[in-house]
């Protein structure tokens, strides 16, 4: 899965992947996309725009964290910053990190990549990965299942347990299938965090 750690939606995805875990033999890999990346040079509302000004910080921070950690520090922290993040409603990125950091035992220093692009070649790497197989498009989440990936699923609240499981055989499903593009209706309901 790629993931945006500002994306309430990208959340809401992984929250459904931690019980397809549960419920299914699958092991998820997580990568970071950005959104920022997504939308350089695009024409944003005020609101979006200073939404994507702020999330370079925490995508950043994760891509910092896995150069100098590796790879099994990228979903701990990435749980500690969407709780705060989305349930948390928290809106300063740069204190975010800060916190999850700390919470998942990583140096705090770290938070220094929120201002700086020392990271942003592997980042633009991982997040140029999922473009690579959904298309410019999309958005995140990013799920792919052997080499094949869709923006999505969107989901609100996120399934749990066997219901899980059931969607992840169905997109497992579609996956399989050679010229399956896209299935989609307009959202009606905003991210619903529990």
């Amino acid at each position: 899965m790629w993931f945006d750690p500002a994306c309430p939606w990208a959340w809401m995805t992984s929250r459904w992947l931690g019980d397809v875990e549960a419920v299914r033999p699958v092991r998820v890999r997580w990568h970071v996309m950005s959104l920022a990346v997504l939308n350089e040079g695009r024409e944003l509302s005020p609101r979006y725009a200073d939404l994507m000004a702020r999330a370079w910080g925490p995508v950043r921070v994760v891509t910092a964290a896995r150069a100098a950690h590796g790879d099994a520090v990228v979903k701990p922290l990435y749980d500690a910053m969407g709780t705060r993040i989305h349930p948390g409603g928290r809106q300063d990125f740069a204190q975010v990190c800060v916190e999850a950091l700390d919470e998942v035992g990583l140096p705090t220093d770290l938070a220094a990549a929120v201002d700086t692009d020392e990271h942003d070649e592997a980042l633009r790497a991982s997040h140029a990965e999922a473009i690579a197989l959904v298309g410019e498009d999309v958005g995140t989440p990013v799920v792919a299942i052997d080499g094949v990936g869709y923006f999505g699923p969107v989901v609100t609240p996120a399934p749990r347990g066997e219901a899980a499981g059931r969607l992840w055989d169905g997109l497992a499903l579609m996956t399989s299938v050679p010229g399956f593009y896209e299935l989609k209706r307009t959202r009606t309901d905003g991210p619903i965090f529990d």
